[in-house]
């Protein structure tokens, strides 16, 4: 599985009553702690999230595009309109060009990663919800 690391900001009350769980052995750290909850949270709001992954007609975990695949869809004739939720990746040897060429639209709830110049081609034309 891959992860990315986030930070949030707690108030020293809040960070406190954590603690204070993670020492009565409730938790093992803190990580584990808030970890913990929001996989509490997303199965609360399961149906909610997949209601809506549906009416966005969004993929759930990683996709993948290389520079084979667009070009593959270029001769094709094909244009994506890309939605994920999790990680989207553009190849390295994709270029801004054949990007433009072949993404009609692409929105990611997640990470997106891709070449800097192939995200900024994207973005500067509108492409990058």
């Amino acid at each position: 599985m891959t992860t990315e690391k986030i930070t949030i900001n707690m108030s020293v009350v809040d960070i406190g009553k954590v603690d204070l769980l993670v020492e009565e052995g409730f938790y093992s750290n803190r990580t584990d702690f808030i970890r913990t909850a929001i996989r509490n949270l997303l199965n609360i709001h399961a149906q909610e999230i997949e209601s809506s992954r549906v009416r966005k007609s969004m993929v759930i975990g990683i996709t993948g595009f290389s520079r084979d695949d667009l070009l593959a869809r270029l001769e094709a004739g094909e244009v994506l309109e890309i939605r994920t939720m999790g990680m989207a990746v553009i190849g390295e040897r994709v270029t801004p060009d054949l990007a433009l060429a072949t993404i009609q639209s692409i929105k990611v709830l997640g990470v997106l990663k891709a070449p800097e110049d192939v995200k900024s081609a994207l973005a500067e034309a509108g492409r990058l919800i």
